[in-house]
């Protein structure tokens, strides 16, 4: 076997296992749209410029691939890119070199993204890491040529890297100059089509009169609404779209969700689940899988909602799907309006707070005598440090202060001295790495600085001006994995669906009540 037909074999497998490592990653439809406009558009710039040797901005764009849809993504651009761009100019025993060597490039793009950890990247950096890459693939098509070479030895490789050099000089620069001028931006374009690329609005009149309905609802929210109007910061938009992919690709063919991947549907991780889904605006009507839908599933549960926590989450839900708080002739509303006491609460402070919560998503407003009877009880038992327990009297946690913050938005007090107050423990218990722990004196985890951010979110605040070695936002998209799954913390390896779900609902801005998630074409993962 010859060194030439060798390389070509060890490459055709390496490329097989790269498309099938894409082939598993199960993206959409339209992601499938984007990525081969993308290969499509580097194809182009290569055709477009091959009157100017190795200067062509097919590079850049596989690179900035990569950073924005992940190393599956970033792979089959580069891959495809050369594929299709030699149909044009030429193909050849190189294709498959090149089509591997603009993978890796699309590969390097999403390391540079992982490192960057959800952050912008400045020009300066994009530049550097072009012009990098240029380098990289030429010296991954100099080994191509050194494999046609009689002799197969160091010398031999730098004297055929020393012909061609002018070449790869050429192609970096060229990098360097196109991602100084387009790099920045075409990232921030390719992230908002990252967040959009499943969106598929209806035109049609009953889509019209659900939009409006949404808004009727949301104006009846009042400050909720306000606080839900803002988008995320474009810089997490990337890993609000990975943990969409993660969440959507999560559920199970009854149309629950479980604590993992492939584990039984439970209601309560279901619940939290489709809340995650419906504030990055997937109405739980339409994420499906296996021909049932969340709300297939809770339905078919309602039966057994006894638990006043489970009534609140299930409340929530069929608000963000723009229902009535009935299901199956069950009155939810009416059950928990049930388990409220004399004194106003439902037992425990975390299930007051989620109660004013459940209210205001079943449609009782801020002066019905349920809500202001919550709120009361919920104001009185704040404590000495401004924070609030999972109970009267219990000690404060970052968890339930955040509830509590939605809790009072929602109730009408957004501006009172007992939000002033917890804001400022909520400061005070950040911890060093950006995060919160669920206590002080414990490790930042991903729940409690979701609970955290929406809190401070629903009361007004910008948590990313709750700032330590970095915000908590920046903190939560440094947890997820590659496949957009959350871990619980840095020491953790386990990444629940529920905690995906949370970090979700953070990244985007969105409190509880969330507003109806507007209809969609075909959500299903399926």
């Amino acid at each position: 076997m010859t060194w030439q037909l060798g390389s070509v074999l060890i490459l055709s497998v390496a490329l097989a296992v790269g498309f099938a490592w894409y082939e598993r990653s199960r993206p959409p439809a339209r992601v499938l749209a984007l990525v081969a406009a993308l290969a499509a558009l580097a194809a182009i710039g290569r055709v477009a410029f091959a009157a100017f040797p190795n200067v062509k901005p097919t590079s850049d764009i596989v690179l900035f691939s990569g950073y924005t849809l992940g190393g599956p993504a970033g792979f089959a651009v580069g891959a495809l890119a050369a594929l299709v761009s030699n149909v044009f100019l030429g193909q050849g025993p190189w294709t498959p070199w090149q089509m591997a060597s603009w993978g890796i490039v699309g590969l390097g793009g999403a390391a540079l993204g992982r490192v960057m950890r959800g952050r912008a990247p400045s020009r300066l950096l994009l530049a550097a890491a072009c012009g990098l890459a240029g380098f990289v693939f030429g010296a991954l098509m100099d080994a191509y040529q050194w494999s046609l070479a009689a002799e197969h030895t160091l010398s031999s490789y730098l004297a055929v890297s020393g012909t061609s050099l002018a070449f790869n000089i050429a192609h970096a620069v060229g990098n360097v100059v196109f991602a100084l001028l387009l790099g920045p931006a075409f990232i921030r374009a390719l992230a908002r089509y990252r967040r959009r690329f499943e969106v598929s609005w209806r035109t049609s009149a009953p889509a019209v009169a659900s939009a409006l309905a949404a808004l009727a609802a949301g104006a009846a929210l009042g400050h909720v609404a306000v606080a839900q109007a803002a988008s995320p910061p474009a810089d997490v938009a990337p890993a609000i779209a990975r943990a969409v992919h993660y969440l959507r690709f999560s559920q199970n063919p009854d149309g629950g969700f479980g604590p993992a991947r492939k584990s039984s549907s439970t209601t309560l991780h279901t619940g939290w689940t489709a809340l995650g889904l419906a504030a990055a605006g997937r109405n739980p009507l339409d994420v499906a899988q296996g021909g049932h839908s969340t709300i297939d599933y809770v339905s078919a549960h309602s039966g057994a909602l006894t638990d006043v926590g489970e009534l609140e989450r299930t409340l929530l839900v069929l608000r963000a799907a723009g229902m009535k708080p009935v299901l199956n002739g069950h009155n939810l509303l009416a059950r928990l309006i049930a388990r409220q006491s004399r004194d106003g609460s439902f037992g425990t402070v975390n299930h007051t707070a989620f109660g004013i919560l459940a209210l205001r998503a079943g449609g009782r407003a801020t002066r019905s005598k349920e809500v202001r009877g919550a709120a009361r009880w919920l104001l009185r038992v704040q404590n000495r440090d401004g924070g609030f327990g999972f109970s009267r009297s219990a000690a404060s946690d970052v968890d339930d202060t955040g509830a509590a913050l939605e809790a009072i938005a929602a109730s009408g007090h957004r501006g009172s001295p007992v939000a002033d107050r917890a804001v400022r423990y909520l400061r005070a218990a950040q911890r060093p790495d950006g995060g919160f722990a669920q206590m002080s004196n414990g490790d930042s985890n991903a729940q409690s600085s979701a609970w955290a951010v929406q809190g401070l979110v629903a009361v007004g605040r910008d948590p990313r001006k709750f700032r330590r070695a970095r915000d908590p936002l920046a903190y939560l998209a440094s947890l997820q994995a590659g496949d957009g799954s959350v871990r619980y913390s840095r020491s953790s390896t386990q990444t629940p669906v529920w905690v995906t779900a949370q970090a979700l609902a953070a990244l985007e801005g969105k409190p509880f009540p969330l507003r109806p998630a507007a209809r969609r074409k075909a959500t299903a993962a399926a």
